[in-house]
């Protein structure tokens, strides 16, 4: 029930869903009170308005991305561990296994095991089972990070977590089998301040390898050098508001997973 309760109730944070809650609260508000019903319309503008800014979701995402930044060289440790929510199974009519928005956490883990910064690549991740998907996040990456060229032989997998926590909980029992003292955390960068204090209060020396990153130092740049950036980042766009939407789920996972002693 909390699982469930976690996905469902944190909706009405976010921009369109307290948007749509303002906008039902105006519906009853305008019979009787119609000045507070005309203020709740126009409080749902301006949240659509403003998550849906280029200034605004930039700033978001950034002030999360940029809290593990690497300076310099990855370094090696004795695992890589790679968090799940990068992939798609390959349910009809998809013919492989697909990798969604955040796939780039698979490829960069691959990526660092072929670069010899490990001797093991952890996948952690299961899958709710009510999108409809079939098997495991961690058994569809393996797939991916097989054919990139890492023996079957080295990775090592937690199929069942179903949230950051879990991922820590699970990956622990696994490093204490093997011996395993020091990895290569690998999730997207707006996933990582999260994710990274989890597992360290899992006890985990878990050093930020983050990927997957949605604001470049070009991309903020691009935003203000001419006329027609500034009014396009002032009108609102969905996928803006999704990207703000992302950003806003972490604070709240954090405030949350603060909460609970998870972090």
């Amino acid at each position: 029930m909390f699982f469930f309760l976690s996905k469902l109730l944190p909706l009405f944070v976010y921009p369109l869903g307290f948007s749509l809650l303002l906008m039902l609260a105006s519906l009853v508000l305008l019979w009787k009170r119609p000045r507070w019903g005309a203020f709740a319309v126009f409080l749902a503008f301006v949240v659509l308005m403003a998550g849906a800014n280029g200034w605004v979701c930039a700033g978001l995402v950034r002030s999360l991305e940029s809290q593990h930044i690497p300076t310099d060289e990855v370094p090696n440790a004795e695992a890589i561990v790679v968090l799940g929510g990068a992939t798609r199974s390959p349910s009809p009519p998809r013919p492989w296994v697909e990798v969604n928005e955040a796939g780039d956490r698979t490829l960069y883990g691959a990526k660092l095991y072929l670069d010899g910064k490990a001797e093991y690549v952890v996948l952690s991740g299961g899958r709710i089972s009510w999108r409809g998907e079939v098997g495991s996040e961690a058994e569809d990456m393996a797939k991916i990070v097989e054919a990139m060229g890492v023996p079957s032989e080295q990775i090592l997998l937690d199929r069942t977590s179903l949230n950051t926590h879990q991922n820590a909980v699970n990956v622990k029992e696994i490093l204490e089998e093997r011996g395993i003292q020091r990895v290569l955390l690998v999730t997207s960068a707006l996933h990582m301040p999260r994710s990274l204090r989890v597992f360290k209060k899992q006890g985990i020396d878990a050093i930020p390898a983050p990927t997957d990153f949605l604001v470049t130092d070009a991309s903020l740049a691009a935003m203000s050098d001419s006329w027609e950036a500034i009014v396009l980042n002032i009108m609102p766009d969905a996928q803006r508001l999704a990207l703000t939407t992302r950003a806003l789920k972490e604070y709240v996972g954090i405030v949350v997973y603060g909460l609970r002693g998870w972090l």
